[in-house]
This record gives structure tokens, sequence and C-alpha cells, in this order.
């Protein structure tokens, strides 16, 4: 299905980015993957996600370049060496907190980025691009679910305020090239080797240890948490199919939203203890809720997202427990 793609994905040194090159492996496309450890977290959990990469029995299809996405020209140069026949754009500066302390810093990035990694595409002739966008893109939005073609005018962080600028930008590229281009908006990703500054990551390895958590608001705010199988499935399609709608938004989710409170109780239940909860104001930026509408890419894509929040959380409690060295580096 994939055998004659060569597919560059940014990003690849991340969480999504690394079970999705694995994936793309799998099924037998070649992988040009490019990072630039940004200092966000550790390079040793980057390094360590490169390296389950390499334990592929393809890895010999996969080429690694420690590069910056706004460097248009390098990227470009890359891409066209490799002969790159589309993309997957999953590199940018993540997480609405830290967005509000350094707006700058995730525009230059998130939005200069984009530009720069869709024009190297159209440069080196790709086929087609897939790019993350995020569920943060609805803000606070009165209706649930969210469903993309709900109004996304109302940012409430600057994080997802770049999120909707790369869409409209992905659209003018569209316009202007005729480059196909997907954007896909993930709700909540999970799983093993998430990021060690998510909630997931954090009350597993707190309550695991005993140690109290901080809970911020009543815990009645929910999220639709999507495990990460199940968005790499999606972003596949979506760079298979994306040819047929030209420019094309899907939401990839879970479809089951849950309230902070239950995921609290969940986490203990997976690693067998009772959780210590400090109880916080809620913080600037945060939404209320999140889920996601599945039926636009339910019906075009045929996708549906599988694993439970249990199940999830399981497998990952699971990695941290085997992988120790690499979450308490």
């Amino acid at each position: 299905m994939l055998e004659n793609e060569h597919i560059l994905v940014t990003g690849c040194a991340g969480f999504i980015g690394s079970h999705l090159c694995q994936s793309l492996l799998e099924q037998g496309a070649a992988v040009v993957g490019v990072d630039n450890f940004d200092p966000f977290y550790g390079r040793t959990r980057k390094e360590h996600n490169l390296a389950m990469i390499a334990q592929s029995d393809a890895k010999q299809r996969f080429a690694f370049h420690e590069m910056d996405i706004c460097d248009q020209e390098a990227l470009a140069g890359v891409m066209s060496a490799a002969g790159v026949t589309g993309g997957v754009h999953l590199a940018a500066k993540a997480g609405v907190r830290p967005s509000i302390v350094d707006p700058g810093g995730y525009a230059a990035t998130n939005v200069l980025g984009t530009q720069s990694v869709l024009s190297a595409a159209s440069q080196a002739r790709c086929r087609r691009v897939v790019c993350a966008s995020s569920s943060s893109v609805y803000g606070n939005n009165a209706k649930v679910p969210f469903g993309e073609t709900d109004a996304v005018n109302h940012p409430i962080s600057p994080y997802a305020a770049t999120k909707v600028s790369c869409e409209l930008i992905a659209h003018a590229h569209h316009h202007l090239t005729g480059l196909p281009i997907a954007m896909l908006r993930f709700f909540t990703v999970f799983g093993p080797r998430q990021r060690p500054d998510l909630a997931m990551s954090l009350f597993l390895e707190k309550i695991g240890k005993g140690e109290p958590i901080d809970r911020f608001g009543d815990g009645t705010t929910s999220r639709d948490y999507t495990f990460v199988d199940d968005i790499v499935a999606g972003i596949v399609e979506s760079y298979l199919r994306v040819d047929a709608h030209g420019y094309r938004i899907w939401n990839l989710g879970g479809d089951h939203p849950t309230t902070l409170n239950e995921l609290i109780a969940t986490v203990g239940e997976v690693v067998g203890r009772a959780p210590i909860v400090n109880e916080m104001g809620m913080q600037p930026g945060d939404v209320e809720r999140t889920w996601a509408d599945l039926s636009r890419s339910s019906d075009e894509l045929g996708y549906c997202p599988s694993t439970s929040i249990r199940d999830g959380l399981e497998k990952q409690w699971a990695w941290m427990q085997a992988h120790r060295e690499v979450v308490d580096s």
C-alpha cells in the first residue's frame, strides 16, 4: 500500500512521530525523519524513540536528519535528495500553558514552521502533505460534539491560535498550488512514550509512587482521550485519501469524553494506589471539555478508534514500568 512512498515525517523523534515512523516502515514506505530535539523535554526520551524506530526490520529505509523545520531551503534539499513523495508534518512547540509564557516562540515555530514545510514540499514536488492541528482550535465551543465545520475563531490560548493559523496557511497554500493537504485535529493523545508533561504521564508517575497530584478545577472538566495507535491509523488513512479532497480537515479523537475525576480514579485503579489530590484553581487557557464528532473521519477515512481509556492506560503504565531508565531521565 505504501511501498512506493518516500515520506517525510517532521517531529519524528517525538511521541506520535516515532510511532508513525514505525507504522509507515512496517507498511513498506521509506521514511525521512526530521527533528530538532527541542528542549521542551529531555533529549534522552527522543533518542529512545529513535532507537525504537531503529529496531524495525525495515530500518534501512529510515533516514534521520537533525534540523530546524524553519530552514526551508535545507529542508527542501533533504526532501529533493531523498525523492520524497509526501509529508506528514507533526513538529511543533506543544502545550497550552507554556504557550502563554512564550507566545512569540510558539508563533515562530508553529506558524512559520508550517509555512516552511509546505513551501519545501511544493519545492520538492511532493504529491500530498498531512499536518497536525489540534482540538484546541475549538476553544470553549458551546456545541458538542465538536464538528469540523464549527467556527474556530475564538481560540483561548496562543497554542490554539497558532493551530488555527496553520489551518488557514494550509488552505491558502492549497488554493495557490493545488497541493492536497489534510489538517488533522488531534484530541489528547496518550499511550506509550507520551510526553512527560501531560496529565496522564504525570498522574501515572505520581500516583504510582504514592505522591500527591494537582487537580486543576473541580474535576468535572472532560477530555476526549485518543490512544496513539488509533491516531497513527487515522494519519495513514488521511495520507492515502486526501488527494480526493484537495484540502480537508478531519477530527481524530476517541469519541468517549472522560472527566478529570474519572481519569484520576482510573489511573489509581491501573497503578493499584488511591490517588492523593491537591485541589487547585482552573488554569488560564484550559478548555472546559473536548469531544470529537467523528462522522466525517469515519465516513471518509474509515476511522474507528478501538482502544479504551482503561486499556490504553494499562499499556502506557506497562511501558513506563519497563523503561524506567527513560522515564526517570
